[in-house]
C-alpha cells in the first residue's frame, strides 16, 4: 500500500462558481413535491366522502326499506278495515240495518209515497228528483 505524505506546499483557496440553475432545479423539486403531496391529500379527501357517502347511502336504503314495510303494513290494515264483514260490524254499531228485500227497486223507478204527495216538503223532493234524474227516493219499510 501506498503511503501518502501530507504535501508541504498549501494550495490556493478555490473560489467556487454559483450554480445559477440548482435554485431553479430545487424550486421546480419544491413544486413537483407539493403537487404530488397535495395530489395525495386530493386522493385521500376523495376516498374519505366516497366512505361518508357509502355510509349514507346505506342508512337511507334501511329508511328506505323500514317506510316501504310500514306502507305494506298500512296497505294491509286499510284493506282489513275496508274489508265487507269489517264495514258491515261498524255500520251495525252505529245502528244501521241491513237492506231489505221491500226497500230495494231493482227498476230503480222513482216512487211517490202517500206522505210525499201531500206535504210540502215532499212536494219539494219531488221537484228535485224531476230535476235530477239520477236521484231517487227509497221507500220505508212499513211498521209492523
Amino acid at each position: 500500500m501506498v503511503r501518502r505524505i501530507p504535501s508541504r506546499q498549501r494550495n490556493a483557496l478555490v473560489a467556487r462558481e454559483r450554480d445559477r440553475g440548482a435554485l431553479v432545479r430545487l424550486g421546480l423539486l419544491l413544486f413537483c413535491g407539493l403537487t404530488l403531496a397535495g395530489g395525495f391529500v386530493y386522493a385521500g379527501d376523495q376516498h374519505f366522502a366516497a366512505l361518508k357517502l357509502g355510509y349514507e347511502t346505506e342508512n337511507l336504503r334501511k329508511v328506505r326499506n323500514e317506510l316501504a314495510e310500514d306502507q305494506r303494513r298500512f296497505l294491509l290494515e286499510r284493506e282489513a278495515a275496508a274489508s265487507p264483514a269489517r264495514l258491515e260490524r261498524a255500520a251495525r254499531q252505529l245502528g244501521m240495518q241491513p237492506l231489505l228485500a221491500e226497500q230495494f227497486d231493482p227498476l230503480k223507478r222513482t216512487v211517490k209515497s202517500s206522505t210525499e204527495k201531500n206535504t210540502p216538503a215532499g212536494s219539494a223532493s219531488a221537484a228535485a228528483s224531476s230535476k235530477n234524474p239520477q236521484a231517487k227516493a227509497i221507500r220505508q219499510p212499513k211498521p209492523r
